[in-house]
């Protein structure tokens, strides 16, 4: 049994969370009392106008990569109103809160009930849109959460609950319903907060999703990304490059589904290469590829100087000496192996991709299942193709969650307005990547469900039913 902590033995940091906690049980009780959905969807749709009334979103977009040093303006507007719209049409129409399913053939009731208070740690990468998605989908369900931000996206955070506040302020919410682990950001805050709500979401580094796997509280952790796409002779060229590269550069390739690696099948390789050169993608020769290796990669991480930035800052920083560098977008390296001894294979989060050739489609589908098995596993690989066969296999075969056909990648993923995936920032791998969901997060994941149980008339098979066929084929 364990034993309750003295306050005389915490630390000031494990004080400054309790209370923050202790506040927000408050506020969502009291949000929960006497609920209705009506309620709840006036508060999801508070907390995103908070973010999506375009000065605070432009004002909360140049702040976040002011702080962060990560992205790009325009980019940050777009990802944050179409993410969270998305988001609101998702869940429009879902009732959450009450009976939610009456089924007098198995005799069971649906209840849906809170959470309770939510953690949620977010990222630098996104450091308005993921927060405004996590509160969004809590205050859906009756919950409150707190967030923690990285470090750097702490002062974006910390503006975007102003405004929270200010249009709970409208509707006369409680502002404890909606709360962010106040600066200094540490790590021992962070650990605190893990440990002591009830439920906690993890998009970001796999470090602080090992640790909330580890806290002894729920957790629903994402995976890494590290996305690889197959182009086969069957795909329009042009159609496909022009994916590729929206999707490469858009937010300067800090989303977790931004295209990593490249196969190409042999057959199209020169023409897809000009299409691509037609786009901004920029082959490099050796020499160049040697140069961006070598500063890309340092000490077993990335440099800080080029993820997320623009493709002129990225090229005068690695010195590099292409042909038609004003109208480039991004660069490919041509890839030489893959695993550990070739960080050209993992996920770069830069304006680089790395191309891999192969002689036909199943070579190609063996590559991409090899860099999955390095980095990524769970996560998505994408495919341009007209022969939709090849995606079914793919989904069979491959240790992924999701193949995302046809389309630019990072757009795709996390839900789109011409797909049917549920519009999200964080991506669950499933078992291949170590996670305890293989679908986009969303509300569905932030409800308890309460099931009344009633007797039916007895359903019991006899023996001969249930075993008739196996009998017939192997005998007693």
């Amino acid at each position: 049994m364990a034993v309750a902590q003295h306050v005389s033995d915490l630390s000031e940091d494990e004080m400054i969370v309790d209370s923050l906690i202790d506040r927000a049980r408050l506020a969502q009780q009291e949000f929960e009392r006497d609920a209705d959905q009506e309620r709840y969807d006036q508060a999801a749709l508070a907390a995103a106008w908070a973010l999506m009334e375009p000065s605070r979103n432009q004002e909360l977009s140049e702040l976040a990569v002011q702080t962060t040093g990560l992205g790009n303006v325009k980019d940050k507007i777009t990802k944050n109103h179409r993410k969270t719209l998305g988001v609101l049409r998702d869940i429009k129409q879902s009732k959450t809160t009450g009976i939610i399913d009456d089924d007098p053939k198995t005799g069971i009731t649906q209840i849906a009930r809170p959470i309770g208070v939510v953690g949620a740690v977010v990222p630098s990468t996104n450091p308005v849109a993921t927060p405004t998605n996590n509160v969004v989908n809590a205050l859906k369900c009756g919950n409150a959460i707190i967030l923690s931000p990285s470090p750097k996206g702490a002062e974006a955070c910390r503006i975007l609950l102003s405004y929270i506040h200010q249009e709970f302020d409208k509707i006369g919410l409680n502002h404890d319903l909606v709360q962010m682990i106040p600066s200094p950001v540490s790590k021992a805050k962070a650990q605190r907060l893990m440990e002591k709500t009830d439920l906690l979401v993890v998009t970001g580094s796999q470090n602080n999703v090992h640790r909330a796997y580890s806290s002894g509280t729920p957790a629903i952790g994402v995976g890494a990304g590290n996305v690889t796409v197959i182009v086969d002779e069957t795909a329009d060229l042009g159609a496909a490059a022009e994916k590729i590269t929206a999707s490469k550069c858009f937010d300067n390739a800090t989303s977790c589904s931004s295209e990593n690696s490249l196969i190409v099948l042999d057959e199209i390789y020169d023409d897809f290469m000009s299409e691509l050169h037609k786009t901004g993608g920029r082959l490099l020769d050796e020499e160049n590829a040697q140069k961006l290796k070598s500063t890309l990669f340092q000490h077993g991480g990335l440099n800080r100087h080029i993820i997320a930035q623009d493709i002129d800052k990225v090229i005068a920083e690695v010195g590099l000496e292409i042909a038609d560098a004003d109208t480039a977008k991004f660069l490919v390296l041509l890839g030489d192996g893959i695993g550990p001894d070739h960080p050209e294979s993992g996920e770069k989060l830069s304006l680089v991709v790395t191309l891999f050739r192969a002689s036909d489609f199943t070579t190609a589908t063996e590559t991409a299942s090899k860099i999955l098995d390095h980095q990524g596993a769970g996560h998505s690989v994408g495919l341009h193709t007209s022969n939709d066969s090849r995606a079914v296999d793919m989904g069979r075969q491959m240790p992924t969650c999701r193949v995302i056909v046809n389309q630019a990648h990072c757009f795709a993923t996390g839900g789109s307005f011409d797909n049917g995936m549920p519009f999200s920032l964080s991506m669950g791998c499933g078992s291949w990547g170590g996670n305890s969901i293989d679908d986009n997060f969303n509300h569905k994941h932030l409800m308890n469900i309460t099931k009344i149980v009633r007797p039916i008339p007895v359903n019991e098979p006899n023996l001969e039913d249930v075993f008739g066929d196996y009998w017939q084929a192997a005998g007693k």
